[in-house]
């Protein structure tokens, strides 16, 4: 029992199989791997967990060691018709061993955690770090960066740190219903979003690209499905991404028919688009909708037809979906597909 739990213990730090992978892109499957830090926090993280890693190997390899030599050395002889061993009560020497150095290294345990802890919570956010509140929904994330005006979802976007030029991104993490919990392997720790709480946590990623994460807390039927991607920029694409989301989406009546669509039903009522009349709260703003890499949290990889199928069956994509199914007709799917493509 205690093998298979190493084993599986291996494969869940390891990032070997992690939920954050949407359905389609496979070759981020290694942006899910605490052993690939990419992250100053996460980097502590690691050096840590490397440490626990070989403690544990090292009680494998004595326990394993001891258990396959009493086994062989204390094996029956096929000549002896003794029914029990001789029987040994009590040694001082073996009861001293299995209580002082468990407790020795858990002492070292819990030093190493604390200190690692330590580091990454009490860690000093410098003035102009960037400010983000992420909000956990049901199955969801609320992305609000308070000193820029943008609220999007399910995409945080980032710039780079380099030892020239340092860029910390600072959480303050939330929760709208029940407990989530913050998780990007790469580039943090788990931090829980719990109801009525602010937690903090910080991340200061060192080289461009996507990273993936996921609730790692679960909180319902769509927990696994519940997705999130952190993108990091160069300094200068992250201000040209603040520029785009800080403008309204540009009107096209092109898509008047798909707007139409929109405004003319529910969907007023959950979400939001900047410079219409839907200021919806209870669903993603979709103020710049397109400019993202996928829909439903990370379900499905942001296409024209995976769109289509998600506005004409939301639980067909996602079971347990809050959003409703709103009957639409093929023609009202094909527009209000249209429409909130162009909200780029």
């Amino acid at each position: 029992m205690w093998l298979w739990g190493s084993f599986t213990a291996l494969l869940v730090f390891g990032g070997v199989t992690f939920a954050a992978e949407p359905l389609d892109t496979g070759p981020l499957r290694d942006k899910a791997n605490i052993f690939i830090p990419l992250s100053t926090p996460a980097e502590a993280i690691l050096e840590a967990s490397l440490l626990v890693s070989w403690i544990c190997f090292g009680i494998f390899v004595v326990v394993g060691g001891l258990t396959a030599y009493a086994i062989w050395k204390f094996r029956k002889p096929r000549d002896d018709d003794q029914t029990e061993p001789p029987q040994v009560y009590g040694s001082l020497q073996i009861e001293l061993a299995w209580t002082v150095i468990p407790i020795l290294i858990t002492v070292v345990l819990i030093l190493v955690t604390a200190r690692t802890v330590g580091e990454i919570q009490n860690a000093e956010m410098p003035d102009d770090a960037l400010r983000i509140r992420l909000v956990g929904h049901q199955w969801w994330w609320e992305i609000h960066y308070p000193g820029l005006g943008i609220v999007t979802a399910n995409e945080i976007h980032v710039p780079v740190s380099s030892p020239e030029a340092r860029r910390i991104t600072h959480f303050t993490l939330q929760s709208a219903d029940v407990i989530h919990s913050f998780w990007v392997p790469q580039l943090a720790g788990k931090t829980d979003c719990v109801p009525n709480r602010d937690n903090q946590t910080w991340i200061e990623p060192h080289k461009t690209g996507t990273y993936l994460g996921n609730c790692a807390e679960y909180c319902g039927t769509q927990h696994a499905g519940m997705r999130l991607r952190v993108v990091v920029h160069t300094p200068a694409s992250f201000d040209a991404w603040v520029k785009n989301q800080q403008r309204p989406p540009v009107e096209d009546p092109a898509f008047a028919a798909g707007k139409l669509v929109f405004e003319t039903t529910s969907c007023v009522n959950c979400h939001a688009i900047a410079g219409t009349n839907a200021d919806g709260v209870f669903g993603p703003d979709l103020s710049h909708f397109a400019s993202r890499q996928t829909l439903a949290a990370g379900q499905r990889s942001l296409t024209r037809d995976n769109l289509k199928a998600w506005l004409a069956d939301p639980q067909a994509v996602k079971p347990g979906a809050l959003m409703p199914d709103m009957q639409l007709t093929p023609k009202q799917v094909d527009n209000l597909a249209d429409y909130l493509l162009s909200l780029k």
